[in-house]
C-alpha cells in the first residue's frame, strides 16, 4: 500500500473513532505537532509508537507498517495553496520570508534554519477581541559551508 493511501485511510479512522491527535500523541510519548505530522504521512515512527497508533485506531498491519516508513515528503498538493489554512501560511512566508531571511542571515550569518533538525509547537491564545494562534518554531541553524 503506497503512503498517501495509507494516510488518507488513517485520517479517515480518525474521525470514525473520534480520537483526538492529542490522545494519540500522550499514548505514544510524543508532542502533538510531530505526531500530528507522522499520522499525516510527513514522519517516521519507530515500530513501539506505530503499533500503540494502530492499536488506538483499530489499523491493520499494512496500516502500521506504513507508519514506519520513510515518506516522501512535500503534503501540498498544489502551489499557491487553495485550501484558507495552508494559504495563509503561504502568504505568511511571501510577505514576511525576506524579512525572516534577512534577520536570520544578520543575526547568525550566511546559512538557513533546519527544517530537519526542528520542533514546533501550536498554541490557543484567549484574547477578548478573537483568540489567537501562537505557532512557535525553533530550527537548528545551517551555515552555508564553504569547501
Amino acid at each position: 500500500m503506497n503512503r498517501t493511501t495509507a494516510t488518507e485511510i488513517i485520517i479517515r479512522q480518525i474521525k470514525n473513532k473520534q480520537v483526538k491527535y492529542q490522545q494519540l500523541a500522550d499514548a505514544i510519548g510524543r508532542s502533538l505537532v510531530w505526531t500530528t505530522l507522522a499520522l499525516h504521512g510527513q514522519a517516521v515512527m519507530e515500530k513501539h509508537e506505530a503499533e500503540k497508533a494502530g492499536e488506538l485506531l483499530e489499523l491493520d498491519a499494512k496500516l502500521v507498517t506504513s507508519l514506519q516508513e520513510i515518506p516522501d515528503r512535500g503534503s501540498l498538493p498544489q502551489m499557491p495553496p487553495t485550501d484558507p489554512t495552508h494559504y495563509r501560511f503561504y502568504e505568511l512566508l511571501q510577505v514576511y520570508g525576506t524579512t525572516l531571511k534577512a534577520i536570520i542571515n544578520e543575526q547568525f550569518g550566511d546559512g538557513i534554519m533546519s527544517a530537519i533538525d526542528f520542533t514546533m509547537d501550536i498554541s490557543k491564545v484567549e484574547n477578548p477581541a478573537g483568540d489567537r494562534v501562537k505557532v512557535v518554531m525553533e530550527g537548528k541553524f545551517l551555515p552555508f559551508k564553504k569547501w
